[in-house]
């Protein structure tokens, strides 16, 4: 896949912004790239902030054009998260992907992944935003609600964002061009090595509800399987702890 970065100086969100001009008709390549080193209005799951200083952090969105069905998005997302941890683990930094939509080293969050499915007259894709903390400072992670850290913190060394992306390129061309010749099953062993393993004991929270169990594995769409005392079921969205 070609990838053509556009950067901005400061955007409120790289994800609204893509969005944003799909909606207004606007014809985008699949791999258009549009970042930023400032945003000042990113969001992840659930409607969380993310707001990243100039030059501190990786904040980009990635347009994907592709007519696949809104339940292939979320293993659209898993492929991304192979991708960062992959690269990450080159630098000799233990990051895994969390599911459905993280990067963590140890239980710290350095990464988080947010994909939406667009379609607007006749023209449909994906838009991967990706939040790679680069430069964050123990100081800012501590302030942070959530344990969380960052490039820096783990290999104690500065990078410049603009590098990290392009170093990234490869991956993201590999674990995509996976997932658009395969679906999830491209992922499949790769992913549950690296997030399993299977029957570990796991807790999913959505919203006010709670579920306990261990994991079965994953379905055909990345889709989680938890073993609960109930029975096997099937969790397409939530926190796991």
């Amino acid at each position: 896949m070609e990838f053509n970065i556009e950067w901005h100086d400061r955007l409120g969100s790289t994800n609204a912004c893509l969005k944003e001009r799909l909606l207004q008709g606007f014809e985008i390549p699949s791999g258009l790239i549009i970042a930023a080193r400032e945003q000042t209005a990113g969001r992840g799951r659930s409607d969380r902030r993310w707001l990243s200083a100039p030059d501190t952090n990786l904040c980009c969105s990635i347009y994907i054009g592709t007519a696949a069905e809104l339940r292939a998005v979320p293993s659209l997302t898993m492929a991304v998260a192979l991708a960062v941890a992959e690269l990450l683990n080159a630098l000799d930094i233990a990051a895994a992907p969390k599911w459905p939509n993280d990067v963590l080293v140890g239980e710290k969050k350095i990464c988080g992944i947010l994909s939406e499915r667009v379609e607007h007259r006749g023209n449909a894709g994906i838009v991967v935003g990706i939040g790679l903390n680069v430069n964050m400072t123990s100081e800012e992670a501590a302030a942070i609600d959530r344990p969380a850290t960052s490039m820096l913190i783990e290999g104690g060394q500065a990078h410049e964002p603009a590098s990290v992306l392009e170093a990234l390129f490869p991956r993201l061309d590999h674990w995509i061009g996976a997932w658009q010749s395969g679906g999830f099953s491209a992922l499949r062993e790769t992913w549950t090595q690296k997030a399993g393993p299977i029957g570990k004991p796991l807790c999913v929270h959505d919203g006010s509800i709670k579920k306990s169990g261990t994991l079965a594995g994953f379905g055909d769409h990345g889709e989680l399987l938890l073993q609960t005392e109930c029975g096997l079921e099937t969790i397409w969205s939530g926190d796991v702890s």
